[in-house]
Formats: C-alpha cells, sequence, structure tokens
C-alpha cells in the first residue's frame, strides 16, 4: 500500500451528524494527528487506536466535525445556594428600609445565576459508537485509496525489475565478447612491438585470465537477480513492506556499482550507469510504500 491516501465517511442519525476525513504523506514511522471538537476531545485516544489498526507508517491527519440537532443538548441547572443568599438579602433589605416583601418564584428565576442554561454532558457510552462507525468508516476509504495507489506503485516497480533482469542479460551476454576482443587487442600489441618473435602464448594466456578475473562480474550479476527475486516476493507479502523493500534496494545498488567498478568496455558502463538509475527511481517509488 502506498503511504499516500485520503478518506472521508459521514454518519447522520438521530440528530447528530458527525463527518470525519484523513489523509496521510510519506513518514518514516505512523504520526497521527486528530482534531476534535471539544465535546469529542475524551475520544482521541480511542480514535487513535482505530487508526493503528488500518495505517503503520505515514503522517496521518483526521479531522472530526460533530453537529447536533436534538433539543437535548443542552439542561438547565438550578443553583439552590445562589437563590438562597438572593431571598436572605431580599430579606435584610424588607427590613432595613420598612419595605413589603414580594419575593415570586418568577422574580427569583430572573435573577443572575439562579437558572443556568448549558450544554449537556454527552453520553460517553451511546456516542461511542456512533464515532466508531465514523471512524472507521473513514479509515476503509483511506485504506482503499492506498491500496489502489500502491498497485500503481508496484506497477512501476514491477517494470523497473523487468529491465534491471534485461541489463543483467546483456551483460552477461556481453562479458565473454570483451574477453576475446581484449585478447585480439593484447596480441596485435605484443605482435607489433616483438616483429618476427614468437610470441609466447603462455604469458599472453595468463595476462588475459588475469584480466578476465578483473572485469569479471559473474558473483554481482547472480546477487543481482537474487535480489530482483528477494524484492518481487516481498512485494508478494501481505505485511508491511516498505522498510525491507528499502533495504533489498541498497544492497541492489551495491551491486551495481560494483559492476560499474570492474566495467572496462563502453557498453557495459552504459548498462551499469542504467542498472543504477532504474534502482535509484524504484528507491524512490519505495519512499512511498507503508
Amino acid at each position: 500500500r502506498s503511504m499516500t491516501g485520503f478518506g472521508r465517511f459521514e454518519l447522520n442519525e438521530d440528530g447528530r451528524k458527525l463527518s470525519v476525513e484523513m489523509k496521510s504523506v510519506n513518514h518514516r514511522y505512523c504520526e497521527i494527528g486528530v482534531r476534535l471538537p471539544k465535546k469529542l476531545n475524551f475520544f482521541e485516544t480511542a480514535v487513535r487506536n482505530i487508526v493503528k489498526k488500518y495505517a503503520s507508517r505515514g503522517k496521518i491527519d483526521m479531522y472530526l466535525y460533530y453537529e447536533e440537532e436534538s433539543d437535548s443538548t443542552e439542561s438547565v441547572r438550578y443553583n439552590r445556594n445562589v437563590a438562597e443568599e438572593y431571598i436572605r438579602y431580599m430579606k435584610q433589605m424588607a427590613e432595613e428600609f420598612n419595605l413589603s416583601s414580594d419575593i415570586s418564584v418568577t422574580s427569583l428565576a430572573r435573577m443572575q445565576d439562579v437558572l443556568v442554561a448549558e450544554e449537556a454532558e454527552p453520553d460517553e457510552e451511546t456516542l461511542m459508537p456512533f464515532v466508531e462507525r465514523a471512524v472507521r468508516g473513514a479509515c476503509e476509504q483511506f485504506v482503499a485509496t492506498r491500496t489502489a495507489e500502491g498497485a500503481e506503485l508496484r506497477k512501476d516497480v514491477e517494470e523497473k525489475l523487468d529491465s534491471i533482469l534485461a541489463g543483467v542479460d546483456e551483460i552477461v551476454k556481453r562479458s565473454p565478447d570483451i574477453v576475446s576482443a581484449y585478447r585480439a587487442k593484447l596480441l596485435a600489441k605484443v605482435q607489433e612491438v616483438l616483429g618476427e618473435t614468437p610470441v609466447d602464448e603462455q604469458a599472453l594466456a595468463t595476462e588475459i585470465v588475469q584480466y578476465a578475473d578483473r572485469i569479471c562480474t559473474d558473483e554481482e550479476t547472480v546477487r543481482l537477480r537474487a535480489h530482483v527475486k528477494n524484492m518481487r516476493d516481498t512485494l508478494d507479502a501481505t505485511d508491511n513492506v516498505g522498510r525491507k523493500l528499502d533495504f533489498i534496494a541498497q544492497e541492489m545498488n551495491r551491486e551495481a556499482n560494483t559492476i560499474l567498478s570492474k566495467a572496462n568496455d563502453l557498453i557495459v558502463s552504459d548498462i551499469a550507469i542504467n542498472l543504477k538509475t532504474d534502482i535509484e527511481k524504484i528507491r524512490e517509488q519505495i519512499q512511498n510504500i507503508e
């Protein structure tokens, strides 16, 4: 799966509406940022734990928007102590100024802070399943977009691997021709220097063997083919493979560097450079894989 994704889900029922949006970009680890309305703050840990079940890498940002249409979201609180204070002072004022006391429920209720309208505390037990459904819905869509983009990344990586194997085949095929060309070139040089003097075939053969050993890339090509197979097997795995793929790509790059350093032929050098280019492109794509 790609580490880049987007998910959105909305639930609207029983006078409650919850919209969840989430997006992610590349990150070495799993970093989750959750923005909740004040009323849902106590669900932050639960939301993070749900998201962790759907993603193991990436910088993920999630936003929750919550609305309630029901009148039950507000309640009235009666402050008895405040009411008692008002009554006590009113009676004291009536006695001190010889006034009639005309305290009524209506007038008392109008006094500041006797009756206070406040938002009702949410019921966590009934609200949590609602929040969880919405978050999971967004996460499922989020994973779907990551999976779709991951399929495109895999396709591109597979094409680059095919190109690498083709390059390796060309190098293997080219190796005998390089040795033959070197032998002919060396023999011509020796004959030019010695003239009619017979050529020491044993010394010539020794030089050619040493040259062939210096430019031999059999070990590197074998390992490079093994790394390609390992990468393809890893792409078939169902778990998170990004870090392992990155390690394999590093090993592939090491073999390509060795081939390039041994190259004493323009064609092989060009092929080795193309190998390094394809491997670098693979590494760039792997940075996007979870």
